[in-house]
């Protein structure tokens, strides 16, 4: 590993992909940190060692240094190559990115693993100027809805009229995704169910919380329980299920944002008293299983599930995957089919559950959810095919919109 540091060029990190690997895989990272330091000392224009420990101080838990060395990375350049992982690339893709944490835009480095498409990222830094843009045969959007993204999506949306190449995924339909608009969108379409959800402010909460505002006031449907999360937060941090008025005064207490999301909560156990969570992803309007996790608490992530550990939630999540196309997208044929016309994106994911009524369940839609291979094959063999599929009929998609009339979109991949 030392020895690759020290030939990585200054514009090409080893990247969230291979470092996220190798912390999934138990290698201890303090050593390369201190080796990516040594390099920026030595080579204080490595942009590249900048970038790396900005993602590893991210994977060590501290999301603000892990920024902040991004930052200065991206004082120094805004254009970044990912190291190839396949054949020699027979077609060049631009991501259009924005600063930020690991998880601030499409994980394309986990998307392209082994193929044949080479990876530039560059960066929209508002208040800096555009760089030269690289050469390249399609662009995709990364930047994710986000409220500290709006400038970014704006400024590539002005971009985007005079763009010399088919670019993917329109910020203006990004911006569908946001957690109160979504519920507008797609609510009404036929056999899904969504949670009623709206953007709060701090005092308007404390107000429902003190009882000078009624919920219902503000929440369509409004009744306690509710899910409540602070602006722009992921992977649970600060999501609460509150049962009562007391319970919100609580919440708030401990939380100092200015500004939260709630929504109406929907239990969605299934018979055995377990719930059930999946992850689908949207190829070029087709889509795609990833996981599935299963446990006995509410708030689920594939993490905290135990899925290694037990040979029946295996089971279950292997049949889910490889018979997916003649299962569960068949059975939620509708709401999936209205899901990829309603949000209109070339890649997007959902995370989402079935009601005891039988209705597909959407909790949240993103572009950047974490789609990978980084499961070991030996504990999870049936994921491998699975996934290749996947990351096979992204990559056909790229060529197929790379060799299309400008803006034209094409069918799905399959």
């Amino acid at each position: 590993m030392s020895e690759l540091l020290w030939q990585q060029p200054a514009d090409m990190p080893l990247g969230v992909a291979k470092l996220s690997k190798l912390a999934f895989d138990g290698v201890d990272l303090g050593p390369l940190h201190s080796q990516l330091l040594d390099k920026y000392i030595f080579e204080p224009d490595n942009a590249a060692a900048l970038m790396d420990l900005s993602i590893i101080e991210q994977l060590f838990g501290n999301e603000h240094d892990g920024v902040a060395r991004q930052s200065e990375a991206l004082r120094l350049r805004q254009v970044y190559r990912s190291p190839s992982t396949g054949e020699a690339p027979v077609l060049r893709l631009l991501a259009l990115a924005a600063p930020g944490d690991v998880g601030n835009n499409t994980p394309l480095e986990f998307l392209l693993e082994g193929s044949d498409i080479a990876l530039t990222t560059l960066y929209i830094v508002p208040g800096h100027p555009l760089p030269a843009i690289p050469a390249h045969d399609v662009a995709i959007v990364a930047a994710c809805e986000s409220d500290a993204n709006r400038a970014v999506l704006a400024e590539i949306a002005r971009l985007l009229p005079s763009w010399p190449k088919p670019v993917l995924n329109h910020p203006d339909q990004i911006a569908l995704l946001s957690r109160e608009r979504l519920y507008g969108v797609v609510q009404s379409i036929p056999g899904l169910s969504i949670p009623a959800t709206v953007r709060i402010d701090r005092t308007t909460l404390g107000d429902i919380a003190g009882g000078r505002s009624a919920l219902e006031k503000h929440l369509p449907d409004g009744a306690f329980p509710v899910v409540v999360r602070p602006l722009d937060s992921h992977a649970g941090r600060g999501l609460k299920k509150i049962a009562d008025a007391a319970a919100l005064t609580a919440y708030l207490a401990e939380r100092p944002e200015r500004g939260f999301y709630i929504s109406s909560y929907i239990d969605y156990r299934s018979p055995d008293g377990l719930f059930r969570k999946y992850r689908v992803v949207f190829i070029a309007g087709k889509p795609y299983a990833c996981h599935m996790a299963i446990a006995d608490q509410w708030m689920l992530y594939y993490l905290n599930a135990g899925m290694a550990e037990s040979a029946q939630k295996k089971i279950e999540e292997e049949r889910f995957m490889t018979g997916f196309d003649h299962e569960f997208a068949r059975r939620h044929r509708a709401a999936l089919a209205g899901l990829a016309s309603r949000i209109g994106l070339d890649y997007f994911g959902i995370d989402c559950a079935q009601t005891a009524e039988g209705k597909l369940l959407l909790f949240e839609a993103d572009i950047a959810m974490i789609v990978h291979l980084m499961d070991s094959p030996a504990v999870f063999p049936y994921k491998v095919p699975q996934m290749r599929k996947l990351f096979a009929d992204f990559g056909v998609m790229l060529k197929n919109r790379a060799s299309s009339p400008q803006g034209e979109k094409l069918e799905s991949v399959a």
